[in-house]
């Protein structure tokens, strides 16, 4: 038997777009601004902000007329939180990322100037890198968080790196300056996906890729994380240590884009598409 798709509950619908409204305002929101850009009758409007006051989705501020998100409406926030769900809706999608690469896959996502790992999934016989879930690291330094950079506004940018002091002089790699960031966030937009060599792991190169949410914005970023030169025995790589000899890069990321890239815009737009409402 086919099943048919349910038609949309009037009443339903009208709740959550005035929650959603309310949700979305930098403050505090009048009945008739609610009804005018939620284009609902004013009646309406005031029998639905009634329920959601009841059920604690909004509270009403007597002495400004305006309406703001109730203690309800934080405590689902929470219970979202709580259920990682970005972490379960990603899971599936990042081992098969790294099923069919054959390469450690990350899912991270942005806090300050940082960004978080949240997800591993280590390939088979892929050595360990430095970004194990709950790891830090500053994002102008990863292909995980220049994805994400790359995806804001300039006004988002310039709040976050307003001058020199916003980069860490503890790291000698990456870029340390505002327009040096400024141009390589250029550089990332132009090709469409983010990348870094040696300046997290040396020996390994990253590509990336932003997640979007409904809205179209960032919210975290999938990385491939690949050898960019021929592993060496600990008895070889103790012998270069000694000698001083810095190995070659055998691999370009032009070169590693051209064969990962696809799969990784594969696993972020599926990622995408489970963060999206259905319909």
């Amino acid at each position: 038997m086919v099943s048919q798709r349910l038609p949309q509950v009037p009443a339903a619908k009208n709740v959550l777009s005035v929650l959603r409204y309310v949700a979305s305002q930098a403050g505090p929101v009048g009945a008739s601004a609610i009804a005018r850009d939620v284009d609902l009758p004013r009646s309406t409007t005031y029998h639905l902000l009634t329920a959601l006051i009841d059920d604690g989705f909004l509270v009403h501020l007597p002495e400004e007329r305006k309406y703001a998100l109730g203690v309800t409406a934080h405590e689902l926030g929470t219970g979202y939180s709580r259920q990682a769900p970005l972490q379960r809706l990603a899971r599936f999608p990042m081992a098969q990322l790294v099923e069919r690469t054959k390469r450690t896959a990350h899912l991270a996502v942005m806090h300050g100037r940082e960004v978080i790992y949240i997800i591993e999934e280590r390939a088979k016989r892929q050595s360990a890198l430095v970004t194990n879930p709950g790891v830090r690291l500053p994002a102008h330094l990863t292909a995980s968080g220049r994805a994400m950079l790359a995806s804001m506004a300039p006004d988002q940018l310039a709040a976050l790196y307003p001058g020199p002091e916003a980069f860490p002089t503890r790291y000698e790699t990456g870029v340390h300056s505002v327009p040096a960031l400024n141009e390589l966030l250029a550089r990332i937009r132009e090709r469409g996906y983010s990348w870094e060599q040696d300046e997290v792991t040396d020996g390994f190169s990253s590509l990336a890729v932003p997640v979007l949410d409904r809205s179209g914005l960032a919210v975290a970023s999938v990385t491939l994380t690949v050898a960019n030169r021929p592993a060496l025995t600990p008895a070889a790589a103790a012998r270069n240590a000694a000698d001083g000899v810095v190995q070659e890069r055998t691999v370009n990321i032009e070169d590693l884009a051209a064969q990962w890239l696809p799969e990784v815009r594969r696993c972020a737009a599926e990622i995408s598409r489970r963060l999206r409402p259905s319909g």
